[in-house]
Parts: structure tokens; sequence; C-alpha cells
């Protein structure tokens, strides 16, 4: 356990840095988005006031889970006392079992968020991988880290079907 501590805070040290680069970098070239604004298929497709509002999307919610996870260690640092009962240190052992492979799904979120940000940075976020046509909007205000097309990501899933029905 405590060699999963260790790793788990280290990952976390890693990410607070990679946060307060990403930070000092994006107010450097932030642009003012109006109050309440939301993108709409009236406007040209990814200009600059939709990538300033998907990049703070994506930013907020790594921020979140950045929290959550700094939340979590300290829950775990607190909790890790030793216990009496066999059956009370069983139970704590796989409560933070379960919260350490939840944290890892969260890890690799934030990497597919930072691979978003690189998107938005390098102007191919918001188009299909698969097809390079433009994502929608409502898919991307639901799923900011889509790479794929409704109609490309439904194709994917029915080859990823059959494959495992085989």
């Amino acid at each position: 356990f405590q060699q999963s501590l260790f790793l788990f805070i280290k990952l976390l040290r890693f990410y607070y840095l990679s946060f307060k680069n990403r930070v000092h970098k994006v107010r450097k070239m932030a642009t003012r988005l109006p109050k309440n604004y939301t993108p709409t298929d009236k406007e040209p497709f990814m200009n600059a006031k939709q990538k300033e509002f998907f990049r703070r999307k994506l930013n907020d919610w790594r921020d979140e889970i950045i929290s959550e996870t700094k939340e979590t260690l300290n829950n775990l640092q607190y909790e890790s006392s030793n216990f009496a009962d066999l059956a009370d240190r069983a139970s704590s052992e796989t409560d933070r079992s379960l919260e350490l492979r939840s944290r890892d799904r969260q890890r690799k979120l934030i990497a597919k968020i930072d691979e978003a940000l690189s998107r938005i940075d390098d102007g191919s976020y918001g188009y299909c991988e698969e097809t390079g046509e433009e994502i929608s909007l409502k898919r991307l205000i639901a799923r900011p880290i889509a790479t794929l097309s409704i109609d490309a990501q439904e194709s994917h899933e029915r080859k990823e079907k059959i494959y495992r029905d085989d």
C-alpha cells in the first residue's frame, strides 16, 4: 500500500507542476469571452472564442480532478492508521484499492484532457481523427475530449462489437 501511495503522491506532484506551467501559458494568450458564452453553429467553427471556451472547460475539468485527487490523498494519509479488527482493516484496504483504481482512471482522463488542450493549441481540436469532419458542438460540449464524430464513433463501436463477439 505504501508503494502505491508513494506513486500516487509522485503523480500528483507531476500534475501540479504541469498545471502551474499550463496556467501561466493560458494567461498569456487568453481570449475574452462574453459572460455566459456558449458556442453556436451560427459562428465560424473553432474560432478564437470557441477555442477559448473549450480551453477553459477542459482546464476547469482538469482542476476539479486534481482537487479531488488531493482530497483523496489527504483522506488516505489520514485513514492509514492500524485497525485492531481484521474485518475493519480489510474493509479499509478494499476502499483504498477502489479509490486508487478510480484515481487511476482519472489520471488517464487527465492525459486525454491534456491531449485535447494540445489539439486546441495545434488547431486540430474539434475535427474527427478518422474523417477530418467537424465534430458537432453539442458533442464537444457534452464530451470535450471527443476525438471522433458521432458517425465515426458509432462505426468504431460496431467494429469493436463484431471483434468482441468473435
